[in-house]
């Protein structure tokens, strides 16, 4: 299957806003690259560092529609004119290995690890060690969002708890949270290539079997869990409040992000009569929400 690339230059700062904007045109991947030559030293627990300048490479369907793309996209980031975007086709080959080479391993928290299944780690890595390869699906640990909930899960004492992992992506939320000693984990997702990248990794880290995997439809009724998270957009968080809340039980820590810090009101208004002790952590532009059901 050949994959359209675009190929975006832009500042740090205007960073965040073309991340949001590709991520609602349901780009495939998004990867990140250093656009002049600034090195970047070893970061501390829990950093994502970035460069002045930044390539953003976005990834799409060949077939898709490539004048209402473009469009789409000059809607959403006026000053992204179609000059500023340069393009090219490539093979599943191409993009899954450019990924593999720029990867490398990233501390979360105290004790939660994500490594490249290419990279083995030393013995004395950490308590929770996660291979990761995404596939398709969103999820590697490098976007804030992602960051701050795997931050999150390894601050929660987990063992023998079962947590939700809503919008599951790459599995690596749900992985995470077995390694840190849940005894069951679930992930639903409305994108099937989720569910594929899930079982995959899942399968990798030896956690398969722990792991039950859903598309909305089939999600079993009642289905409530002890921890609860939750890292999609702000506005699909405020429109499935409802479906969210009902998967959390009694007392259940709760964890939202895929929020810019503007849009963090709104979310947290849509689970404020159902939830207690809400607080806001910021990364960059980026926020999580974290609370206790009622």
């Amino acid at each position: 299957m050949a994959w359209l690339e675009l190929s975006i230059g832009v500042e740090q700062r205007s960073l965040s806003r073309v991340e949001a904007a590709l991520e609602d045109l349901e780009a495939a991947s998004i990867t990140l690259l250093d656009a002049e030559d600034h090195p970047i030293l070893e970061p501390g627990p829990g950093e994502t560092p970035l460069w002045p300048q930044v390539i953003v490479r976005a990834l799409f369907p060949d077939d898709i529609d490539r004048i209402g793309l473009f469009d789409a996209l000059q809607l959403m980031v006026p000053w992204l004119t179609p000059e500023k975007i340069s393009s090219r086709e490539v093979a599943d080959a191409d993009w899954t290995r450019a990924w593999m080479d720029t990867f490398r391993p990233m501390q979360f928290g105290r004790r939660t690890w994500i490594y490249p299944s290419t990279i083995e780690p030393p013995a004395d890595a950490g308590t929770a060690i996660v291979r990761l390869d995404p596939g398709l699906a969103f999820g590697t640990g490098t976007h804030p969002t992602t960051a701050l909930c795997l931050e999150w899960l390894d601050g929660l004492d987990l063992d023998g708890k079962t947590v939700l992992d809503f919008g599951c992506g790459s599995g690596v939320l749900a992985i995470a949270a077995l390694k840190l000693g849940a005894a069951r984990a679930i992930g639903i997702d409305n994108d099937p290539q989720a569910i594929l990248a899930s079982r995959d990794n899942a399968e990798r880290n030896g956690v398969a079997a722990q792991l039950d995997l859903y598309q909305p439809e089939e999600v079993p009724a009642g289905l409530a869990a002890d921890v609860v998270v939750a890292n999609i957009l702000a506005g699909a968080l405020v429109a499935l409040a409802p479906t969210i809340t009902a998967h959390c039980r009694s007392g259940a820590p709760l964890a939202l992000s895929g929020i810019l810090a503007e849009q963090a009101e709104e979310v947290a208004a849509a689970y404020r009569d159902e939830f207690d002790a809400i607080t806001t952590t910021q990364q960059e532009d980026w926020v999580r929400i974290a609370a206790s059901r009622r």
